[in-house]
């Protein structure tokens, strides 16, 4: 060590850091992309985990889970959007809009002589 203080880094210890760094940065890609594959497309999970060489068996496992995720996450949104729909009195509220507004029905009508059929 010097005298100044300062500690020096030894080469393995920088490549310890410099392999820590790039661990780091990879487990943050593929929770970023698990925790928003619901949202992406296949293709753009692998565009985004592709810069990270990940073995062919966990990117494969990823996209499956992300598949699944979409499907539960559509699953539970479709059921809550019909039991609110469910709750909706559809007559009492076109009662309520009817008598709020005002219909107003604009027609034109004209009227051509047909032509006579051509022999």
């Amino acid at each position: 060590m010097a005298t100044d203080g300062k500690h020096k880094k030894t080469e393995t210890e920088e490549a310890g850091d410099e392999s820590k760094s790039i661990l780091s940065e990879a487990i943050k890609r593929v929770f970023t992309a698990g925790v928003s594959a619901a949202f992406m497309t296949e293709e753009s999970i692998r565009g985004y985990l592709g810069e990270i060489k990940l073995p062919k068996d966990v990117l494969h496992v990823l996209l499956q889970s992300a598949a699944k995720s979409k499907d539960e996450i559509t699953q539970k949104m479709s059921k809550e959007l019909v039991a609110m729909i469910q709750k909706i009195d559809l007559i009492k509220e076109f009662s309520k809009f009817v008598e709020t507004h005002k219909f107003k029905i604009s027609a034109e009508v004209e009227i051509l002589k047909k032509e006579p059929p051509k022999d």
